[in-house]
C-alpha cells in the first residue's frame, strides 16, 4: 500500500496519487468544507454585511431547520442575532479606538511568540531566565498558549496543544 493523503479540512484520507489528489481537490465536497472551515475565521462586520442582503429563509422561520443547513441562500439569522453581532462589531470598534480597552487581560500573539522564543533560547543556552520572567511563568499554565487562541472551533488535530498531563506512551515490555 504506498501514501495516503490526509485533508484536514474533510477528515478524509485516500491513496495518493496525482489523479486521486486532484480528484480530490476539485471536488465539491472539498470546497465546502474549505469554505466551512474558513468562514470560521470571519469577521463580524462581513458575516453581518452578507446575512443583511439577503432574504429570511421561510423555511428556517416556520420550522427552525433548513435542509440546506449551512448553503443555504437565505439568511437563518433572527433580528435578535443581527442586533447580537451590529453590538459585537460596535464593542471591537470601540475597543480599537479606547486605548484604555486595549489592555486587556488577554496577551497578545506578539507578546505570547516573544516569551515562546525568550523559553526557548534559555533553554537552549541552558541560562536562567530573569526572575520577573521566572514569576510570569509561575502564574501560566503548563500549557501556556493563550486561551482565546484555543476558541476557534473544530481545530484539525495536529494544531491541538497536548493534554494536561502530556501524551500517554505505552512502554512494550514482552517481544513477540
Amino acid at each position: 500500500m504506498g501514501k495516503r493523503y490526509y485533508c484536514d479540512y474533510c477528515d478524509r484520507s485516500f491513496q495518493d496519487n496525482m489523479h486521486n489528489r486532484k480528484k480530490h481537490l476539485y471536488g465539491v465536497q472539498h470546497h465546502r468544507s474549505k469554505k466551512a472551515w474558513f468562514d470560521n475565521f470571519r469577521d463580524a462586520a462581513a458575516i453581518l454585511y452578507d446575512e443583511q442582503t439577503k432574504k429570511p429563509c421561510r423555511k428556517f422561520l416556520q420550522t427552525g431547520q433548513c435542509v440546506f443547513g449551512n448553503n443555504c441562500r437565505f439568511s437563518h439569522m433572527s433580528e435578535r442575532d443581527m442586533e447580537n453581532l451590529r453590538m459585537q462589531i460596535e464593542d471591537e470598534r470601540r475597543s480599537r479606538e479606547d486605548p484604555e480597552h486595549r489592555a486587556s487581560p488577554e496577551r497578545s500573539i506578539e507578546e505570547w511568540l516573544t516569551r515562546r522564543e525568550k523559553k526557548r533560547a534559555a533553554l537552549s543556552s541552558g541560562s536562567v531566565l530573569k526572575e520577573e520572567d521566572e514569576e510570569d511563568e509561575e502564574n501560566q499554565p503548563e500549557n501556556d498558549i493563550p486561551q482565546h487562541f484555543l476558541t476557534i472551533p473544530d481545530l484539525p488535530p495536529s494544531l491541538l496543544p497536548p493534554p494536561p498531563g502530556g501524551w500517554k506512551v505505552k512502554v512494550r515490555t514482552e517481544w513477540g
